[in-house]
């Protein structure tokens, strides 16, 4: 009887369907829990509640008429008229002078304090479970599970970045950096080391070549260095074989970041409040106030906040009097589907002052919870209406009723998501602000490089010792004929060269049955210019 009697309450939404307990059948069999319970009901029928209540919207909220009755909204007396309409008694609101849960200097300023002091029946508002409360008053079953988020003024990019600088970390970045500072000292130190215990004709390579090779290889750009021993050429392969690999990574990552890259917040939980030391604010009497305060609590290392003042709690009606103090930086810390509301009120708002599309979310909420508490209504330690109203409560929390009243004036999307989806792509001037400081830098340099110049020629006498003639004959005397290397390119001079025939005379030559001329080329080659061909016309 039971399953089937919980059924009906849920199908009929537990407000006109009552447990039938007239029924001759299942009098006889009647437990001691339903007798009693009828006998609550039969107690309360036609009694007068006082009912405290505060505002928080879209839970729970006063106003008053034209003629200065307090008149309740919100879904916590969407629930107080299904239970008025079972046990049929009347109420009137009882409101606190501060609009607190708890505290104040007198227990008139708070909701916990009237419901202590047994100056209401009961507390129709969502209000969490704090090990706080739990030692002043009661509460009723669960009715739902409240979620605390922080709201922000949604940043102009993300804060994983999107420059240049964005598809790497900065610790990638600083070992990027070092190696190229330390590989060209590297190259110049282990050519020395070479040079010492191997004696051959490759010199080492001193310092500015060796760190202009590393620094053209990083951007990509050819050497005029041809070394030959095979250590060099291992250490300048490896090089370019890091070089290869860093680019691709980054041109896929960067490819990544400007396309599909996944929008990211600077404040994401708790922690990132206190480490990054962020200002927020909360509301003034809260839960969030005495959860930061005590310290039983898992969050009671934000109280330094509260002590250094970056931290505040205030006291604002309505809550659109929050959103200048989050466009001004702060973070707002609330109930979600208080911050839902805040959000999709002001997005209309926009929408009506013809505000465009994109500009319309001007903020968005973390992704990750500041807490969670359950939260139920209160009563006063003792009371006989928590056995009464408990189980309907627990018939209209199944049936889905409060999770409907709560989110019924809400869109069934997720209002200013923290990606907006947005398919425009276009890149601008924070995604090119990277090469706008390189460029500078790199003038810069170059008039400083200027400058140093200019001082040492004009102001800085260097005195240079002249060379001895008799040690200078010597060595070219000693000096051998440098050997030709053909393994290059021409020299772009060479092209022009007319050719210079070998002896006073031209001198011909039969290969494979054809006479060719034979000629310098210039570099120290010869070349042959076929004969009686119409080609050879061309080098006539």
């Amino acid at each position: 009887m039971a399953g089937i009697e919980l059924i009906i309450s849920s199908i009929c939404n537990a407000t006109i369907c009552n447990a039938v307990y007239d029924n001759p059948l299942t009098d006889g069999h009647m437990s001691q829990k339903e007798s009693e319970t009828l006998l609550l009901a039969n107690e309360i029928n036609g009694k007068h509640l006082k009912i405290g209540t505060y505002n928080n919207f879209p839970l729970s909220w006063i106003e008053r008429d034209e003629n200065g009755t307090v008149q309740a909204y919100g879904v916590a007396f969407k629930i107080i008229d299904i239970l008025q309409q079972k046990f049929n008694f009347t109420y009137e609101i009882v409101i606190p002078h501060r609009n607190f849960e708890i505290g104040g200097s007198k227990p008139e300023d708070s909701l916990i304090g009237l419901t202590n002091a047994s100056k209401v029946d009961m507390i129709a508002a969502f209000i969490p479970r704090l090990v706080r409360f739990r030692k002043l008053v009661t509460f009723s079953r669960d009715l739902d599970e409240g979620v605390w988020m922080m709201m922000l003024r949604r940043p102009k990019e993300s804060a994983a970045g999107s420059g240049l600088l964005a598809p790497f970390n900065n610790f990638v970045w600083y070992v990027t950096l070092a190696s190229v500072l330390c590989y060209g000292p590297c190259i110049c130190f282990l050519t020395h080391v070479r040079s010492k215990l191997i004696k051959n004709e490759e010199r080492p390579l001193r310092l500015s070549p060796s760190f202009w090779f590393v620094y053209s290889a990083f951007i990509k750009q050819s050497t005029n260095l041809a070394p030959e021993a095979n250590t060099t050429r291992v250490l300048f392969a490896t090089w370019w074989l890091f070089i290869i690999l860093l680019s691709a990574f980054y041109t896929a990552n960067l490819t990544a970041f400007l396309t599909l890259s996944k929008f990211t917040l600077d404040i994401e939980t708790p922690e990132d409040l206190y480490k990054k030391n962020y200002r927020w604010v909360s509301v003034e009497g809260g839960s969030v106030q005495h959860t930061v305060k005590t310290q039983d609590e898992d969050l009671y290392y934000l109280n330094k906040m509260v002590a250094s003042g970056r931290a505040e709690f205030r006291t604002l009606s309505p809550d659109q009097e929050y959103l200048p103090i989050v466009k001004a930086g702060a973070v707002l810390v609330k109930e979600m589907i208080s911050l839902e509301h805040l959000m999709y009120g002001d997005y209309l708002t926009k929408t009506r002052e013809g505000v465009e599309e994109a500009k319309r979310c001007t903020y968005v909420v973390a992704p990750k919870p500041f807490m969670k508490k359950p939260r139920a209504f209160v009563y006063p330690v003792g009371s006989k209406l928590k056995s009464l109203f408990d189980p309907t409560l627990a018939y209209i929390l199944q049936s889905g009723i409060i999770d409907y009243l709560e989110h019924k004036d809400l869109p069934s999307t997720t209002i200013c998501p923290l990606d907006l989806q947005s398919k425009d792509r276009q890149l601008t001037n924070s995604h090119l602000m990277m090469t706008y400081y390189i460029m500078c830098v790199g003038l810069a340099s170059g008039l400083a490089v200027f400058v140093v110049e200019i001082l040492v020629k004009r102001y800085i006498n260097i005195k240079i010792k002249p060379i001895d003639k008799v040690k200078l004959k010597k060595f070219k005397r000693s000096k051998r004929s440098p050997r030709y290397d053909d393994s290059g390119p021409p020299p772009y001079e060479s092209l022009f060269v007319k050719p210079k025939f070998k002896g006073s005379e031209k001198r011909s030559k039969m290969i494979n049955g054809r006479e060719y001329y034979v000629y310098e080329d210039g570099r120290g080659g010869t070349r042959l210019i076929p004969v009686r061909t119409p080609s050879a016309f061309l080098y006539r």
